[in-house]
């Protein structure tokens, strides 16, 4: 008999997220049922890179930390509750990763524990063929690859090299996978390149056990998956109101969410740790890297979460429901890691009277200086990039940056890539020499000689279904290939704005009514990567405001307010459920978050600066307060 509820936690967002917030999910209070499921997220486009780049230098291709900081202190903890694991911390090597967490469970006594792996996922690895000629089939001459973009737009889709140029080439596989472990009766689920939804809805399929066209439920469930993956994303970290929170951020409590049979998810956390859960703070999560909300693309589903809402059922607890699912496409996502230039960083920290005037001078005096020297080493090519930014100088906010008070401390950041490694090692042996050389008030070289390192590219691309079967490890048994369930093929429209719903439009036409106001004291926000694109989404505090918002908060004028950082188009999406309106911006991040040379290339911050900058028409009437929502006193914290 199924369970009426199935209750999973998240304790880690990224690899680098905390190593103590397991424990918290693991070792819950005794007035809290344990949970049945805790899973976590390791993996995303950079670190992808990170491991790639470590296996190139004969490393590990998995992360180890999940074995020595996690499951080695919390096993026995894990074993006496009853507690499945399920984490994509396999990374480029989840085979590898399993038979770690297998000696692991044998040297502390637990023979009986169950372990699988997922692959397949990889698309350059030499097993896939033994694994097809197994199947009786041939392997196909090369893979074929489509391009993809963020707005269905083929301008803004990346260029796709020839197969031989990727060092990293990895599928991203559905959740079918991880509940067939499940059900062979793994205690622990380790999985290479996975959505990050599927590490939830894995484990739902498995306890409801959903069927492969159950859409709204597999919607509701990869929508449960999407607000638990960031860990503290949804109970208050990263949170627009931050001051209204920053008292628990030492002990931040992360999400739970309980899911009933129908889909229905309540997020919570618990109780006495910090953070907290609303509307709010799970709006924020909801939106975060989410590009056409009518069509969030996973290899179950396709979901559509326009119409989703959020209620506040009680204190830290936010019931989710309205998500939409329908046929998936016949394509999987694909991640591809190739080679770019040399790059170099260094930073130097400048302080006095007009600081950001001596670092620009300090900057451009050093690369004209290397540029003297690169034809005396016989490099004939000027760096493909030398950017230079001062860090406390409001440099993210463009345009919009605040000319008085100067700033009288600033970092000075140069990035620059070359083709020769030469020219960046040149570079690096000029950063000091500035500090007796050139202007006063620099130090911070003390750090050691910055050093060339080789630039990885993320490219994005399709592969279709046929060419990519998931393979399940399930303890000593033989592999099981887990084929995709067949669905019919949906071919997506492409994106046509959302006319802006008549019952949200109100009587705006006497100017002399309307007074403009910060766009923070209405919405709160969260931004997110995708490639080299980025989404804000931005979420009404209020109903009342929305359909200000999106009369005044048009593509065009974000577009306009954020054109020193966004190279191609914005597109809008609304998603009146929530009171929201989704922004994505293309060609955003100077090439994405493993080759751009910005400060900001995951685009973490872009939210934060239209919030803060950006201005919206409500009616004199409303009275709103001089200081934002969230803007509590010092001595609240």
């Amino acid at each position: 008999m199924p369970p009426t509820t199935v209750r999973v936690g998240c304790y880690s967002a990224f690899w680098g997220d905390s190593v103590a917030a397991a424990a918290q999910l693991v070792r819950t209070p005794r007035s809290v049922p344990a949970l049945d499921f805790v899973v976590a997220d390791y993996l995303a486009e950079v670190t992808m890179g990170v491991l790639a780049k470590r296996v190139d230098k004969g490393g590990s291709g998995y992360v180890d930390e999940f074995v020595r900081h996690v499951l080695g202190p919390l096993l026995p903890d894990i074993v006496k509750r009853n507690i499945r694991i399920v984490t994509n911390a396999g990374g480029l090597d989840s085979r590898g990763l399993k038979n770690a967490i297998d000696k692991a469970a044998r040297d502390a006594g637990f023979t009986h524990l169950v372990v699988a792996a997922v692959h397949g996922d990889n698309l350059l690895d030499p097993r896939r063929q033994c694994a097809r000629d197994k199947r009786g089939e041939g392997e196909p001459a090369q893979l074929d690859l489509l391009p993809m973009s963020p707005t269905n737009d083929g301008q803004y889709a990346d260029a796709i090299p020839p197969v031989g140029e990727f060092v990293a080439l990895n599928a991203y596989l559905g959740a079918q996978p991880i509940a067939h472990a499940l059900d062979q009766g793994a205690h622990i689920v380790v999985t290479g390149r996975v959505v990050d939804s599927a590490l939830v809805l894995g484990p739902l399929l498995h306890a409801f056990k959903w069927s492969s066209t159950d859409w709204d439920q597999l919607a509701a469930g990869s929508l449960a998956g999407h607000l638990l993956e960031c860990g503290c994303h949804a109970t208050g970290g990263n949170f627009t109101d931050w001051r209204s929170v920053a008292g628990g951020w030492s002990h931040m409590g992360y999400p739970i969410a309980e899911i009933q049979a129908d889909g229905t998810c309540t997020l919570t956390k618990l109780p006495g740790t910090g953070g907290a859960v609303t509307p709010l703070t799970v709006g924020e999560q909801f939106l975060y890297e989410v590009l056409d909300p009518r069509a969030y693309l996973l290899p179950d589903v396709t979901v559509d979460v326009t119409n989703v809402t959020l209620t506040q059922l009680g204190p830290d607890r936010v019931e989710v429901r309205g998500a939409r699912g329908r046929a998936p496409t016949p394509y999987l996502k694909v991640s591809g890691i190739v080679p770019g230039d040399y790059t170099l960083a260094a930073e130097l920290l400048i302080a006095g009277v007009e600081a950001k005037a001596k670092a620009i001078a300090t900057a451009e005096a050093i690369r004209d200086r290397v540029a003297v020297l690169l034809p005396r080493l016989g490099v004939a090519e000027p760096f493909r990039e030398f950017r230079i930014e001062c860090l406390g100088s409001e440099t993210l906010l463009g345009p919009h940056a605040r000319a008085v008070p100067a700033s009288r401390e600033v970092v000075l950041r140069i990035h620059a890539a070359h083709e020769d490694k030469r020219a960046l090692g040149v570079l690096g042996m000029e950063i000091a020499p500035a500090a007796t050389c050139m202007a006063p008030g620099i130090t911070g070289a003390g750090s050691g000689r910055p050093r060339p390192t080789r630039q990885l590219r993320h490219i994005s691309a399709l592969v279709p279904k046929p060419m990519v079967w998931a393979v399940v490890d399930i303890g000593t048994a033989d592999p099981h290939v887990v084929p995709f369930s067949s669905s019919v093929p949906v071919v997506e429209e492409k994106y046509r704005p959302d006319p802006v719903p008549a019952h949200l439009v109100t009587d705006m036409d006497h100017p002399t009514d309307l007074i403009n106001v910060p766009l923070i004291h209405l919405a709160v926000a969260r931004s997110g990567d995708k490639g080299d694109a980025c989404n804000i989404g931005v979420m009404a505090r209020d109903a009342q405001y929305y359909p200000h918002l999106i009369r005044h908060l048009t593509a065009e004028r974000v577009h306009d307010h954020m054109r020193h950082l966004v190279n191609g188009r914005v597109d809008r999406y609304l998603l009146p459920g929530s009171h929201s309106l989704n922004f994505v911006l293309t060609k955003a991040l100077g090439g994405g978050g493993l080759a751009s040379l910005r400060i900001d290339r995951q685009g973490k911050t872009y939210a934060q600066v239209l919030l803060a900058t950006m201005t919206v028409p409500v009616p004199r009437g409303w009275n709103l307060p001089t200081t934002w929502p969230g803007d509590v006193p010092d001595s609240k914290l």
